[in-house]
């Protein structure tokens, strides 16, 4: 045995021998970003009063159940009485509390948490970890959809505080810190690592989470996610009941914006172009032209609101707004809202195989709802289109044509789909009504016929403009070849 493979060896066995403590010396420590950064986390007490029923009988017999893990049985004999006079007794208010997180983001005291944590509050206290004290706080603005809350407090003195990092710039594996008031314990310190970026969890119209494996609990909402240079790259917002290691922050780019705005005019108003959107699926975006899926599909364009004024159509699909890529309809919905109301934006959209520049004025974004189709009856011929697996007819009265949320009397109206068929596959549903094949007008079933023996051939799929309960959507279906 030559002296190299000897020295091999006896390096191996060193390296198994090496106790855990020095293999984790590679490990970063995070003691000194803890003890930089702790001191501007805060803890946050919120109280509120809320009205509860009083129940003398509950009051004055306090059961508590048996040692056997049964009922009293004057628990039972009183219980009759309470749920027959429920909803009858007099009502009082009470103090109810709550604990949660925050940071503080300037000297004289300004300090981000989540709006859950302080919504509806009736007093709010903040506590800082160097001095201990209570300090009242006023709300100074907060904002629901990205659940962000601003407060300030005066505490006579200046305070450390957090600068925000950029969270573009984040990657998933590196390390972070977590610190907050997880359980009321009170300025904890958990450490992992970012796990995944642009996470949609169904919490908002925004939705584009860090995803995080550093502990996170209740009564974490609100404090920061600080990076290794410590700077806060996300807030600590949400969490999977029924997991572990799984938490979710507000991305720190999304987040300084949204503060700024409540700082500067306590609210946020976003930009607003008057579109439905919808993801293209791989079909849609072969129907369209498209090399692949991509952007964000135009499904209705509103009447006098900032597309339909800037000459966006139904059938585009927006793939840059000001330079920027739109991927779907959640970066769309993200990147437009970033923007303020009066801002001119340039969108490029994809028209009929070619890009067109449109320069549009945004609007401000406010809730609007779409309107819902009443019953209606069937009344003139209907007709079999066997391709496709779908039995319609013409939409021929004005009243029926208003209950389906049309402006007029225009496009065929799905009266059956035939189940396993391409149609039914293409989730159509009765009560839809065609208004487009392949972005061409259709209006009669020779119409419809004869894009399906033309363009829908040659592409092997036939796309479909459908008006659904007042809103326009897309649907792609694939034509099943004949044998």
């Amino acid at each position: 045995m030559n002296s190299k493979r000897i020295l091999g060896i006896f390096t191996l066995i060193t390296v198994l021998l090496l106790p855990m403590s020095a293999i984790a010396n590679g490990l970063p420590s995070f003691a000194g970003l803890a003890k930089k950064c702790g001191p501007a986390v805060v803890n946050i007490n919120t109280v509120k009063m809320v009205e509860v029923s009083s129940n003398p009988m509950q009051d004055m017999f306090k059961f508590h159940g048996n040692n056997k893990g049964g009922n009293n049985p004057f628990e039972d004999f009183f219980k009759q009485f309470d749920d027959r006079f429920k909803g009858n007794e007099p009502k009082h208010k009470q103090k109810q509390g709550s604990l949660g997180s925050g940071f503080i983001i300037s000297a004289d005291g300004y300090i981000v948490t989540n709006n859950h944590v302080v919504a509806s509050a009736d007093e709010i206290k903040v506590k800082l970890q160097n001095d201990g004290r209570d300090y009242p706080a006023k709300l100074i603005g907060l904002d629901k959809e990205t659940d962000l809350a601003l407060l300030k407090i005066e505490p006579g003195k200046k305070l450390p505080f957090l600068t925000f990092a950029n969270s573009k710039q984040a990657n998933v594996g590196e390390w972070v810190l977590a610190i907050g008031n997880p359980f009321g314990l009170g300025h904890t310190v958990t450490k992992g690592i970012i796990s995944a970026k642009g996470r949609i969890i169904g919490a908002g119209p925004f939705d584009n989470f860090i995803q995080t494996d550093a502990s996170i609990n209740p009564g974490n909402s609100g404090g920061p996610l600080i990076d290794m240079k410590g700077q806060v790259v996300g807030i600590n917002t949400a969490i999977v009941a029924s997991g572990q290691g799984i938490g979710f922050a507000i991305p720190s780019n999304m987040a300084e914006n949204v503060i700024q705005q409540l700082k500067t005019d306590h609210k946020v108003s976003r930009g607003w172009l008057g579109v439905t959107i919808q993801d293209a699926d791989e079909n849609t975006a072969k129907a369209l032209g498209l090399s692949r899926k991509t952007g964000a599909l135009v499904s209705s364009v509103t009447a006098g609101d900032p597309a339909a004024k800037g000459g966006m159509k139904v059938g585009d699909v927006i793939l840059e707004i000001d330079g920027a890529k739109i991927d779907d309809t959640n970066d769309l919905l993200r990147t437009v809202a970033a923007l303020l109301p009066g801002k001119t934006i340039v969108a490029q959209v994809w028209r009929k195989g070619q890009k067109k520049n449109l320069t549009i004025t945004l609007g401000e974004r406010n809730g609007k709802t779409t309107v819902s189709a009443e019953k209606f009856a069937p009344k003139a011929k209907k007709e079999t289109i066997d391709q496709l697996g779908l039995v319609v007819r013409k939409v021929d009265r004005e009243v029926e044509a208003k209950a389906l949320g049309l402006e007029k009397m225009e496009g065929l109206l799905v009266i059956e789909v035939q189940q396993g068929t391409p149609a039914d596959e293409a989730a159509i549903a009765v009560g839809d009504v065609i208004l487009e094949a392949n972005q061409h007008q259709v209006n009669t079933l020779a119409e419809l016929r004869e894009i399906i023996n033309t363009e829908g051939k040659s592409r092997g799929l036939v796309m479909l403009l459908i008006k659904r309960q007042g809103r326009n959507i897309f649907r792609t279906i694939e034509l099943a070849p004949k044998k």
